[in-house]
C-alpha cells in the first residue's frame, strides 16, 4: 500500500466524507464479479476497504478484467505486468482506465490513478467498476460473465433513460411546417419593430424640426442684417 502522511484539517475532513461514500455490501459484490469474469484462479481478498485497494492498486486485476471484456484477439491491453516497482503499478491503472473509456464508461464515472494507488477515493473506483459491469450487461455480446443481477438494475436503468430520452427528443422535435411557421413569425416581429423604430425616429426628427429649424431662420436674417451695416 502506497505510504501517505496524516491528514489535517479541511483535508482531514473532506477525506472522511469520501470514505463514507464507500460501500461495503458493493466490494463484495464487485470482488465477486472480477474473480468470475477474469476466468482464473485468483485469491479472494480480506473484505474491507484497504483490502479492496491492496487488491487492485498494481492494475493487473484491472487489466485482465477490461481484456476479458473483450474478444479473444482484440484485447486492448497487449502486456500486463506484475512488476512492484510503483510507476509500472501507476501506468498499469493508467492503462485499465483508458481502455475502460474507449469501451464506453463516462469521463465522469472514471476515477483517477491516485483515487487507487494511493486510497484517495476507493468509492470513485467502486463507482467505476460498477458502470463498467453496467455496460457489459447491456452490450450483451457474450464477453460478460457472472450474474447479471449483480449489476442489472444499473444497465436496466440505463436502458430505460436512453429509451425515454430519444423518444422524448422525437417528440420535441418540431416539424417542418412548425419550423417555417417559427421562422415566419420571427422575422414578422423583426420587421415590425424596425418599422416602429422607424416611425420614432422620424418624429423625434419632426419635433426637432419644428423647435429648432424657425431659431435658424431667425439667426441668419439677424446676421444678414449685421453683414449690411
Amino acid at each position: 500500500m502506497a505510504n501517505r502522511g496524516p491528514s489535517y484539517g479541511l483535508s482531514r475532513e473532506v477525506q472522511e466524507k469520501i470514505e463514507q461514500k464507500y460501500d461495503a455490501e458493493l466490494e463484495s459484490r464487485l470482488v465477486n464479479w472480477i474473480i468470475v469474469q477474469c476466468g482464473e484462479q485468483i485469491e479472494h481478498p480480506p473484505p474491507g476497504r484497504q483490502h479492496f485497494q491492496t487488491w487492485l492498486m498494481d492494475g493487473t486485476l484491472l487489466c485482465k478484467l477490461i481484456n476479458s471484456l473483450h474478444p479473444k484477439g482484440n484485447e486492448p491491453i497487449a502486456k500486463i505486468s506484475e512488476s512492484k516497482m510503483a510507476f509500472k503499478q501507476m501506468e498499469q491503472i493508467s492503462q485499465f482506465l483508458k481502455a475502460a473509456e474507449i469501451y464506453g464508461v463516462r469521463t465522469t464515472d472514471i476515477f483517477q490513478t491516485v483515487d487507487l494507488w494511493e486510497g484517495k477515493d476507493m468509492a470513485a473506483v467502486q463507482r467505476t467498476l460498477m458502470a463498467l459491469g453496467s455496460l457489459a450487461v447491456t452490450k450483451d455480446d457474450g464477453c460478460y460473465k457472472g450474474d447479471p443481477s449483480w449489476f442489472h438494475s444499473t444497465a436496466e436503468s440505463t436502458r430505460i433513460f436512453r429509451r425515454a430520452a430519444s423518444a422524448g427528443t422525437e417528440r420535441n422535435r418540431p416539424s417542418d411546417g412548425q419550423q417555417q411557421r417559427s421562422i415566419t413569425v420571427g422575422y414578422d416581429r423583426l420587421w415590425d419593430a424596425k418599422a416602429d423604430y422607424l416611425k420614432a425616429s422620424l418624429s423625434v426628427e419632426k419635433t426637432l424640426f419644428l423647435q429648432h429649424g424657425p431659431l435658424r431662420k431667425k439667426k441668419k436674417k439677424k446676421e444678414k442684417r449685421k453683414n449690411a451695416y
